[in-house]
């Protein structure tokens, strides 16, 4: 089937294709109603070393990086992703997803703070939320394990919490997804319709004339050949009749035949009409 088929039955299906296509765009505007669209904020922090840790460097803290910061940045992220701080989040009026975790590529402790909702203004309140509560953690933590306050590890913001962007992939997904099938679903209709309403002819013989001679011509035999066999006699009566005319009959002597007389020439014919007339005279 070409292209020109396929257009020629969807015209002539018109009445079962346009209700489908109706049906489809009705099922692409609920899922464009059911699936909001989403936002997402996100924030970048580092975890910078103690006072103390900066002395030698004169008190900056970019310049004594350990690696001990790195596990505590992972550790931290951990706790904000449990169960018990996202209800003390949620708690504070934050509301959304929210994710904590090392930097992609990261060459130092640093952490994405990231929150995802359907509302732009309270994802990015949220995000601030859960930036200010990371840095509360962190402190709360040290405070636990009862460190002097010019030992603490501090944590200060690299990338404040952004402006929220719409996350349009998951939901242009669901959208094609939903146009293909209600498109696919309505072609098979059209197509199924047309194939129950199209007249189904019987299959004509391949040889009407070989079809009408019997079965002898159905096979392959020429319909002349038949017409002349059928007319002889069977081959096994043949052969009697030539046993019997080439054996004599019982009681009956067989009958000599004579041979063919000799064929006399031009000259012996007439010397012998000669010699008839002269012995009548």
């Amino acid at each position: 089937m070409d292209l020109a088929e396929i257009v020629r039955v969807m015209r002539r299906r018109w009445y079962v294709l346009l209700p489908g296509l109706l049906l489809t765009a009705a099922l692409t505007v609920a899922v464009a109603l059911l699936v909001p669209v989403t936002y997402q904020s996100q924030s970048t922090v580092v975890l910078l070393n103690s006072q103390k840790a900066t002395v030698a460097y004169d008190g900056n803290p970019f310049l004594s990086t350990q690696t001990s910061l790195t596990g505590m940045a992972d550790s931290l992220a951990r706790n904000l992703n449990s169960d018990v701080s996202v209800r003390e989040l949620k708690s504070r009026g934050a509301s959304g997803t929210f994710e904590a975790k090392l930097a992609d590529n990261a060459q130092g402790p640093l952490m994405w703070l990231t929150v995802t909702g359907t509302d732009k203004a309270a994802v990015l309140t949220s995000d601030r939320i859960l930036t200010a509560y990371a840095e509360q953690r962190l402190g709360q933590f040290q405070k636990q394990q009862s460190v002097a306050p010019k030992a603490m590890i501090r944590m200060t913001t690299i990338v404040a919490p952004q402006t929220p962007a719409a996350q349009t992939k998951t939901r242009t997904e669901y959208l094609v997804m939903a146009g293909c099938l209600g498109l696919v679903l309505s072609l098979v209709a059209a197509f199924y319709v047309e194939a129950r309403r199209r007249p189904h002819t019987p299959a004509q013989p391949k040889d009407t004339a070989s079809a009408a001679a019997g079965p002898h011509a159905a096979a392959g035999e020429p319909a002349a050949d038949q017409t002349i066999a059928l007319r002889q006699p069977p081959a096994w009566s043949r052969s009697a009749e030539n046993r019997s005319a080439a054996e004599p009959r019982a009681g009956r002597p067989a009958m000599a035949v004579a041979p063919a007389a000799e064929p006399l020439d031009e000259e012996s014919t007439h010397g012998q009409r000669s010699h008839t007339g002269q012995r009548d005279r």
